[in-house]
């Protein structure tokens, strides 16, 4: 069963990045890096990636059949998705064991979801 572990950014987690020494820095960046190899050693990884900064973001909407865009997200959002790993383990319990590897779960939290098989629908 595929799994989303959700990595978010959000005042709480920059307000602990801003105590975090330099080498604190870039021990939670390996961490991620190592976390990744362990996922793809272990052969659950479909993909992880973090994500860009929201400002860049672009969003889109369809309005009588036109594609509307339009820069960034929301100005009242004040946490935003800053990465993820969509891992595919035999349940949730697995799921929650590697989330609870990833280096922000030491600081605030990783969100695990599970992904939708929306294969067995019938339309």
């Amino acid at each position: 069963m595929k799994y989303l572990l959700l990595i978010q950014s959000n005042p709480q987690s920059l307000a602990v990045w801003e105590t975090l020494t330099d080498q604190q820095r870039t021990d939670f960046g390996l961490g991620h890096l190592r976390l990744t190899e362990e996922m793809r050693e272990a052969g659950v990884l479909v993909v992880s990636e973090g994500l860009g900064d929201p400002a860049l973001a672009t969003q889109v909407s369809v309005r009588d059949g036109r594609t509307i865009t339009s820069d960034g997200p929301y100005a009242e959002v004040k946490e935003h998705l800053a990465g993820f790993y969509l891992i595919d383990v035999a349940d949730l319990d697995e799921a929650v064991a590697w989330a609870a590897k990833a280096p922000d779960a030491a600081y605030t939290r990783v969100e695990v979801r599970p992904i939708l098989d929306m294969s067995t629908w019938e339309l």
